[in-house]
């Protein structure tokens, strides 16, 4: 998998939500430690039926890093 860093959007440290670069707080978690450094996506549109959801424990509808550094 290659490193990716984007300025676009950064990852949360505690939860691996993707936010934009401008987001001060994580929605999900409340946490505000980020990083640029991520690779990896996941797009979560229905929690309760996704079995990808549910093996990575995502709750939340949104978009996830597979990989925070």
């Amino acid at each position: 998998m290659s490193k990716r860093t984007s300025a676009r959007f950064k990852c949360c440290l505690r939860c691996k939500a993707l936010l934009l670069s401008q987001a001060s707080i994580c929605p999900n978690c409340k946490s505000s430690e980020f990083t640029t450094d991520w690779s990896g996506i996941v797009i979560v549109f229905d929690p309760e039926n996704s079995v990808i959801a549910k093996t990575l424990n995502l709750t939340k509808p949104g978009r996830y890093a597979i990989k925070c550094r």
